[in-house]
């Protein structure tokens, strides 16, 4: 596996990458970062992709850009990872914040995208858009001497994590959403807000509906999948979001099976 960056708009942007063939782009979910895939890297690359995972800017080891970013802006993060690679087209795959980052690519940018994976889709009603949006943060909690700051993502974690089997997964995705807690909300402002059900009904790239029965979006890709019919739809038993690392065979055989289709 090889780490690297490439000069974004907005920074430097972090990705890893490895193996050959075809190229297989991996958006992560909010506040995580490309190694949400690391997991399924060995079984990808060994059906023959070249799989890369983007740290969307402001999270993992990529540059925060300057102003809260918007869709538009994390999508011309990515078409800069892809023209620094010479890579003209790829197959796209996000996982909740990053399935809207992938969708609007492939709206906005269909020619540069061969095949759609959308990964739990935030498919949301006006009332439950409006009502998270309005909980959303402004400021990050403040320090607290006796470090309970520290433990509350922690508590969170468990909390909406039903059904967790991964310690050191949750340990993982803690850490990563505390090293970025002044601006971790971010994603989530900027994803929110997109229409995502109009774009789902325009979108032409051949697309897979991809979720897991215990993931906390999985009602919601079931609204996808009422939404867009015609979509193939595949649904892993169990599991919670993070998924790529309880189930990553699994996972990883969905995902191929849908490339390779004819």
């Amino acid at each position: 596996m090889r780490r690297a960056y490439v000069d974004g708009p907005g920074g430097q942007i972090h990705y890893r990458e490895e193996g050959d063939g075809d190229p297989l782009l991996l958006l992560h979910q909010t506040a995580s970062s490309g190694r949400q895939y690391l997991a399924a890297f060995p079984y990808l690359v060994a059906g023959g992709r070249h799989v890369i995972a983007m740290d969307t800017p402001g999270y993992g080891m990529s540059d925060l850009p300057p102003g809260e970013p918007s869709v538009d802006g994390y999508v011309q993060a990515v078409l800069a990872l892809l023209d620094a690679l010479d890579i003209t087209q790829a197959a796209v795959l996000g996982h909740h914040t990053g399935a809207t980052i992938a969708l609007h690519l492939a709206w906005a940018h269909p020619e540069r995208v061969d095949g759609l994976i959308l990964n739990g889709t935030p498919l949301y009603t006006d009332e439950e858009r409006d009502r998270i949006i309005e909980r959303l943060p402004t400021e990050a909690p403040p320090i607290q001497e006796d470090g309970s700051h520290l433990l509350a993502p922690w508590k969170r974690r468990m909390r909406v994590t039903v059904g967790w089997t991964r310690l050191d997964v949750m340990q993982r995705c803690v850490m990563e959403n505390l090293s970025v807690r002044d601006h971790a909300w971010y994603g989530y402002k900027a994803v929110f807000p997109y229409p995502f059900e109009a774009r789902l009904r325009e979108v032409g790239t051949p697309t897979l509906l991809l979720t897991n029965t215990g993931e906390d979006l999985y009602r919601h890709t079931l609204r996808a999948r009422d939404t867009r019919p015609d979509l193939p739809y595949v649904e892993l038993d169990g599991g919670t979001h993070d998924i790529v690392d309880e189930q990553p065979e699994a996972w990883s055989n969905a995902v191929l099976e849908f490339l390779s289709r004819p």
